[in-house]
């Protein structure tokens, strides 16, 4: 086996420098493993912190929102990150050794590894979601069997069966598809050949609602088990059924949160990329990536080598570096800051062929506590009448419903300190189509708003919210299509469907200009904050790999 773990005894003449773009989770990941490999590393972002989709609003009244994810799962890749040290780049795939499979669910008041505290204080949360139907009733799903077990006999008995058959093979993709295949960059089709078979073998590249449905007879049971894709950006009717290894990852590593939000967590990354010696500059938007042939002179065809060698900032400051990383929206990437003489693969035909994923309607508020205890829980899905319809409306023909689903956090129920004393903070998010519905969100905007409150009043899901309101805003498609660069306004890159998965995603090394390289939600393996977290230890190692450092 190859040994990613050590880094070769041979010193370069000067530390290789890298630039990268975005300091979202991929970027700030992916920073500190560049430290940890003896790089000299320059994170430029847009915006006036970190981040990213996870940057964190603080509020003049004295409230904190996590602007982006919330949810946080196998806590053991934060630890690693947290322990890298330079010279020590730990670039091998994980065994996941039985102590950490099966350890005992955490129920204490803190997890996380003992790096990990040093940086950032994470404690479980349970249950993981409480979801609630439409008809008021709710399943509080937090990986406990015999609760699971418990909550399915009350409101579906018949699928009691079926919910043993569906963790059996639901931890057989699992298995091979998170622990085996997770850190498997799929960057040539015998790559990916190799692993269809056993994905065949196991039923996962049926649709994920499709596979669940084999097992559960009741709607809302179908609906429990197949909802967690659309917090990653995937139509639960279109995704792979490979998704259903969600589930296990969180079974198996439970549901975190990072005191202080999930930006807490972020300042730890920036804590720790700094201390390897690593840099940010904020306010840093990136213009161009400059893309040269192999004389250092600018390309003009398609023909010959392209070469990445720094990106130009907005204004004009020209960086220089030997590689480059786009942390950014994989699109905007190529379409704007690659010039299209340098791009055969990436072309703007296959750019824009692309299926993006949804966008979001997310609304920021403060209420007053009235001191009656909130029926919620810190994760909360709130489902609308319309399950499968509701999906097809956002994904395929992309209108607003006459309904919605939407998520609720409260963290305040586990971080009182995120609000004034005597208030809750709260963030609701919305799935909606992204910008290619030609939606006008300075009008569609407002009015959903209203609705969404309406909904949570009317359903006394937060009693008379409107009257103990002391702060709302909200973020649309348009907020990712300006703020966050995003192409058409897409939450999470391009959507994970089955022929945008493994090969046919993205690929961490650029195929059409040597040196750059992507990392993050629109690279390989994935959306979601450890997939990213993945991506960034699979782009290292190719980095690693390509400048002669590991074997």
């Amino acid at each position: 086996m190859t040994d990613f773990n050590t880094v070769k005894n041979e010193v370069p003449t000067r530390p290789k420098r890298a630039v990268i773009i975005g300091a979202g989770f991929g970027g700030l990941s992916l920073g500190i493993r560049f430290q940890s490999l003896g790089f000299e590393t320059l994170i430029v972002e847009r915006l006036d912190g970190p981040g990213g989709r996870g940057y964190q609003l603080r509020t003049p009244d004295g409230y904190v929102f996590d602007m982006g994810p919330t949810v946080i799962t196998a806590p053991h890749f934060i630890e690693e990150l947290f322990a890298l040290e330079r010279g020590k780049p730990n670039l091998d795939a994980p065994d996941f050794p039985a102590e950490v499979l099966n350890a005992p669910r955490v129920t204490s008041a803190e997890s996380g590894g003992p790096r990990t505290r040093e940086y950032v204080k994470l404690v479980p949360i349970l249950p993981f979601y409480r979801i609630v139907f439409d008809d008021g009733t709710y399943f509080d799903y937090d990986g406990d069997p015999e609760g699971t077990r418990r909550q399915i006999a009350e409101l579906a008995p018949g699928d009691l069966a079926g919910y043993e058959r569906f963790q059996a093979d639901a931890g057989a993709i699992f298995e091979r598809g998170f622990l085996e295949l997770g850190y498997t960059h799929f960057g040539d089709i015998p790559t990916m050949l190799r692993a269809v078979p056993d994905l065949l073998r196991l039923d996962a590249v049926r649709t994920l609602f499709s596979f669940t449905s084999k097992y559960f007879q009741s709607n809302k049971m179908r609906q429990v088990f197949s909802f967690e894709t659309l917090l990653i950006g995937g139509n639960p009717l279109s995704v792979p059924a490979i998704y259903a290894m969600i589930h296990l990852v969180e079974k198996t590593w439970g549901v975190h949160y990072a005191m202080g939000g999930t930006g807490a967590l972020v300042r730890g990354l920036v804590q720790k990329f700094e201390e390897l010696g690593g840099q940010i500059r904020y306010g840093a938007g990136v213009e161009e990536i400059i893309v040269t042939d192999d004389w250092g002179q600018p390309v003009t065809n398609l023909l010959g080598k392209k070469v990445a060698r720094g990106v130009v900032l907005e204004g004009g400051e020209r960086l220089a570096a030997d590689l480059v990383v786009s942390n950014g929206d994989w699109a905007n990437t190529y379409l704007k800051r690659v010039p299209s003489a340098a791009r055969l693969v990436n072309s703007d035909v296959r750019v824009k062929a692309a299926r993006q994923s949804m966008s979001l309607l997310v609304i920021y508020f403060g209420f007053r506590d009235d001191g009656q205890p909130l029926n919620l829980k810190h994760h909360n899905i709130l489902l609308g009448p319309r399950y499968e319809a509701l999906l097809t409306e956002i994904f395929g023909q992309k209108v607003l419903g006459q309904d919605f689903s939407q998520y609720l956090h409260v963290p305040t129920l586990t971080d009182p300190a995120l609000a004034p004393p005597g208030h809750h903070a709260a963030y609701t998010l919305i799935p909606v189509p992204h910008n290619g519905s030609g939606l006008d969100w300075a009008v569609e905007g407002p009015k959903l708003v209203e609705r969404v409150y309406d909904y949570l009043e009317e359903r006394r899901i937060i009693p008379d919210l409107r009257a103990r309101l002391t702060h709302s805003e909200y973020i649309t498609p348009d907020y990712f299509a300006g703020t966050l660069d995003s192409y058409l306004g897409n939450a999470f890159g391009p959507e994970p469907l089955l022929v945008q998965s493994a090969f046919f995603r993205p690929h961490n090394r650029s195929e059409d200009v040597k040196n750059l390289y992507l990392v993050g939600a629109g690279a390989q393996p994935g959306g979601g904050t450890p997939s990213v977290m993945m991506s960034a230890k699979m782009t290292a190692r190719l980095v690693a790999q390509d400048f002669g450092l590991i074997s």
